[in-house]
């Protein structure tokens, strides 16, 4: 919920600082689309490149072990995913 807040906030700045810029502004609009490229760049690179693989299974009654897996480029370990039916989190584990 907080990253499509996030998102959408960096996409209106993006688009702010081009409506500024069309309409004449150059250094507001090279702020907004600036902090806005910033927003929507961290939360797709937080989302999609960034995850903590852990050694361990995480604890608790909620958590399911799906079929998701892949090989971790790093490490060369095969990474399996598991899913808080509560919460939505997702864990990855290195087997």
């Amino acid at each position: 919920m907080l990253r499509n807040i996030l998102l959408a906030l960096g996409g209106t700045l993006i688009a702010a600082g081009l409506v500024a810029l069309i309409g004449g502004s150059f250094a507001p609009s090279v702020v907004a689309m600036v902090w806005g490229a910033i927003l929507v760049f961290g939360i797709l690179y937080e989302r999609y490149v960034y995850k903590t693989i852990v050694d361990k299974p995480p604890a608790g009654k909620n958590w399911v072990k799906t079929t998701e897996r892949f090989v971790n480029d790093k490490t060369g370990k095969t990474v399996t995913v598991y899913y808080n039916t509560l919460t939505g989190e997702r864990a990855y584990v290195a087997e």
